[in-house]
């Protein structure tokens, strides 16, 4: 009977560390493709195509692990990553809409990177998270 009970919470624990090795590798062959060209093969068109593939077979990975995850929440669960994900959605755009200006406008002296907006939708996402559960709590 006790184990009836945790059926449920050991799928959401396989669910969350099939999530985690997904967005790992995604990490990993994202570094790869990255790096990969100025350090390990000379900028080598096969190899730098196989690691970009590479990453883009682990980004598709991830995201099914993700739709899997969220399949495997309750609704108040499912709620807060929905708010969550709106929310990182719609401030992702507006940051990238103002970043963009600024560098237009000259306003800021660098060119503005990918990965800057990145960091700043993944922060936000946290916070909305974090925020979701401390609503419900």
């Amino acid at each position: 009977m006790n184990t009836e009970l945790n059926k449920p919470a050991t799928s959401l624990v396989n669910k969350t560390l099939n999530l985690a090795l997904w967005t790992g590798a995604w990490l990993l062959a994202t570094a790869l493709a990255v790096f990969g060209p100025q350090l390990a093969w000379d900028f080598q068109t096969s190899l730098t195509l196989a690691a970009v593939t590479l990453q883009l077979a682990a980004g598709g990975g991830m995201a099914l692990a993700c739709v899997q995850h969220l399949r495997g929440l309750d609704e108040l669960q499912r709620k807060i990553q929905l708010d969550a994900t709106g929310a990182t959605l719609i401030a992702g755009m507006v940051m990238a809409g103002s970043y963009q200006i600024l560098e237009e406008i000259r306003l800021i002296t660098f060119q503005p990177e990918i990965s800057h907006l990145m960091v700043a939708m993944a922060i936000t996402y946290m916070c909305m998270v974090f925020r979701g559960y401390r609503r419900y709590q």
